[in-house]
């Protein structure tokens, strides 16, 4: 079926030749280009890689700093509410001692009036009864 001849020898030299010329010329750039590509990707990938750890610890610190400023806010927050409600509590207590002064000053005043008041009408009772006796006396005289 085959014939061994010239030819044959002729073919198997073509085709280690081109062998060789595709290896130099296609399959070698190639095979380069591929490996040059993958020790890309492989050095973006670990560089992603690192940058997204790096990202999540930021995150987290954030998150963690966030948190610490929200326990920072709400202590101030109860330290200046208990602060006011102190102030009240003291404005109220002056309120109510200025108050209880004014009321215990307004009763000595009424005290005092009161006590004059009685002294006065004592006064005016002792002339009314003079007087009144001094009508009876004299109404019996005559």
């Amino acid at each position: 079926m085959f014939d061994f001849d010239a030819t044959l020898p002729l073919m198997a030299l073509q085709f280690l030749l081109l062998t060789f010329l595709l290896n130099a010329v296609f399959f070698k750039p190639v095979s380069k280009t591929i490996d040059e590509r993958d020790g890309y990707i492989r050095t973006t990938k670990a560089s992603s890689a690192e940058y997204l750890e790096s990202a999540e610890k930021l995150a987290k610190q954030y998150q963690q700093e966030l948190a610490s400023s929200r326990k920072q806010a709400q202590q101030l927050i109860a330290d200046a509410q208990a602060e006011a409600q102190e102030t009240v509590d003291k404005q109220v207590a002056e309120a109510q001692m200025e108050a209880q002064q004014r009321r215990e000053q307004v009763q000595k005043e009424l005290d005092q009036q009161k006590q004059e008041a009685m002294q006065s009408l004592e006064g005016q009772v002792d002339v009314l009864s003079q007087q009144i006796l001094d009508k009876l006396l004299g109404a019996q005289a005559a």
